[in-house]
C-alpha cells in the first residue's frame, strides 16, 4: 500500500519536514521523524528533506486490495442542527437498489449529538442498520473530526460502497476520507448502477461541461466512493413499520482540531432552501437590468418558493452566489421550475433538468431552454413576470 517511509539511518530530526507538512502529520520522537495517522500522502515532506531520509512508496501498478473483505452499502447521513439533510433519503433509496442487486445490507452512518430519533427515521427510509456516533463535539459538522471518525468506521467494518451527498459537507468530507483510505472517489454523480459480473459500482457523472456523460469504475480499491447530486435521485416514501438495528460503535474521538466552528450564519436565501424547495423561480441575464430581478424574488415569495439564478447574473453581482443553479452552483429538482430570461446553457441545465415541470420565459423562440421546457412562454420576460405576479396574487387572495 502507498505510504510515506522514514529512512531512520538518514534522519537527523532536524524538523524541516514538520514545518513543510500542511496537515501537521509529522512529529519528532527521539530525534527521528514519525508519520502520524492523518498523513494524506501529499509528498510535501519528501521534497523538504535535505538528507533524503523520506520517501513516498507508491502502489505497484495493478496491485489490488483484498476485495473479498468488503461487503455492504453505506450512506453518510449528513445532518444539520440535528435534522438529517434532504439528500439522505434520496441516497438511501438508491442505496437500497444497489444493496439488493448485490445481495448485501444497506447501512447509514450518522454522526451528531442527540440525534437518535433521526437514526430511526433512516431505518424507515430503507436502512437495515444505522451506525450512530453521538458526542457533543459532533453536534456541528467539522471536516477534521468527521473525517477521522468516518475513516475509523470504514476501516473497521469495510463497506463495499460508500455514498455521500454532493453538498457542501459531502464535497468536503468525501475527498478527505478517500485520501486516507487510498481509494477512488467519483464526484457529483447523477446515476449509479451495478456491474453484476464484477460487482463494480458504475458511477456516471457529467463531463466536459455537461456535453458528455462519463461512467467511472474503481476496480482495484475499496470502498467504491461517490458523491451524488441532490435531487437527481427520488426519495422513497418512509415505511414506519420497517425494523432495523442501531449500532453504537466505540470510536477514538479526535483530540485538538485545527478547524473550529466559531459561529453559524444563516443567510436570507435560506428562508426557503434552494435545494429542498418544491418551487424554484430563477432569473437570468435576459431580465436586462438588476432591478428587474426583484420580480423573480416577488414571484418566488408569492408562491412560497426559493430564488435561483444563472451564473451570468451571479457573476454580474445581481445576486449572491448561494442562489446559483447549475454545474458550478446548486442542483435542484423541484416540482416546478421557472426559468425567467435564462437561455439554457448546458451548465445551467445540468443543475435543473431533473425538475418535474419546467416553465421557460424567453423572448428568443429558439433559446435552448425551450427544448427541455414543459411549458414555454415567448415574450418580454419583465412583462410576463408582472402578469404572472398579478394573476397569482389574485388567485391566492
Amino acid at each position: 500500500m502507498a505510504g510515506i517511509r522514514i529512512i531512520t539511518e538518514k534522519c537527523c530530526g532536524c524538523g524541516l519536514c514538520v514545518k513543510a507538512c500542511p496537515f501537521d502529520a509529522i512529529r519528532i520522537v527521539d530525534k527521528k521523524a514519525v508519520i502520524q495517522d492523518n498523513c494524506t500522502l501529499c509528498g510535501a515532506c519528501v521534497s523538504s528533506c535535505k538528507f533524503g531520509a523520506i520517501e513516498l512508496v507508491k502502489d505497484e501498478p495493478g496491485k489490488r486490495d483484498d476485495l473479498s473483505a468488503y461487503r455492504g452499502v453505506w450512506v453518510f447521513a449528513e445532518q444539520k442542527d440535528g435534522a438529517v439533510a434532504g439528500v439522505v433519503p434520496e441516497l438511501l433509496g438508491e442505496g437500497r437498489k444497489l444493496a439488493d442487486q448485490l445481495g448485501e445490507q444497506l447501512s447509514a452512518v450518522l454522526l451528531g449529538d442527540g440525534v437518535e430519533a433521526e437514526a430511526r427515521k433512516l431505518i424507515s427510509f430503507g436502512a437495515d442498520n444505522v451506525y450512530l456516533v453521538e458526542h457533543p463535539l459532533l453536534k456541528q459538522f467539522n471536516d477534521e473530526s468527521y473525517a477521522d471518525i468516518f475513516t475509523q468506521l470504514i476501516s473497521r467494518y469495510k463497506p463495499e460502497i460508500v455514498l455521500l451527498g454532493a453538498t457542501t459537507y459531502g464535497r468536503s468530507l468525501g475527498p478527505r476520507v478517500a485520501s486516507r483510505l487510498n481509494t477512488g472517489l467519483t464526484a457529483d454523480c447523477t446515476k449509479l448502477g451495478i456491474d453484476p459480473e464484477r460487482r463494480l459500482l458504475l458511477q456516471t457523472r457529467p463531463a466536459f461541461g455537461g456535453n458528455l456523460m462519463a461512467t467511472i469504475i474503481c476496480p482495484n480499491h475499496r470502498p467504491q466512493m461517490s458523491t451524488v447530486r441532490p435531487k437527481v435521485m427520488k426519495a422513497p416514501d418512509p415505511d414506519p413499520s420497517r425494523t432495523g438495528e442501531i449500532i453504537r460503535p466505540d470510536v477514538d474521538m479526535p483530540g485538538e482540531t485545527r478547524v473550529k466552528v466559531i459561529d453559524t450564519v444563516t443567510t436570507l436565501c435560506e428562508k426557503v432552501s434552494l435545494t429542498e424547495a418544491d418551487i424554484v423561480v430563477s432569473g437570468g441575464r435576459g431580465l436586462g437590468d438588476p432591478k428587474n430581478f426583484a420580480l423573480v424574488e416577488e414571484l418566488a415569495d408569492i408562491l412560497g418558493g426559493a430564488v435561483g439564478a444563472s451564473r451570468a447574473v451571479v457573476d454580474a453581482g445581481w445576486v449572491d452566489y448561494s442562489h446559483q443553479v447549475g454545474q458550478t452552483g446548486k442542483t435542484v429538482g423541484p416540482r416546478v421550475y421557472f426559468a425567467c430570461g435564462i437561455s439554457g446553457a448546458v451548465q445551467h441545465l445540468a443543475g435543473m433538468s431533473s425538475s418535474d415541470t419546467i416553465i421557460a420565459i424567453n423572448k428568443d423562440p429558439d433559446a435552448p431552454i425551450f427544448k427541455v421546457a414543459t411549458f414555454g412562454i415567448t415574450g418580454d420576460v419583465v412583462e410576463v413576470l408582472k402578469a404572472l405576479i398579478a394573476e397569482f396574487r389574485k388567485r391566492l387572495e
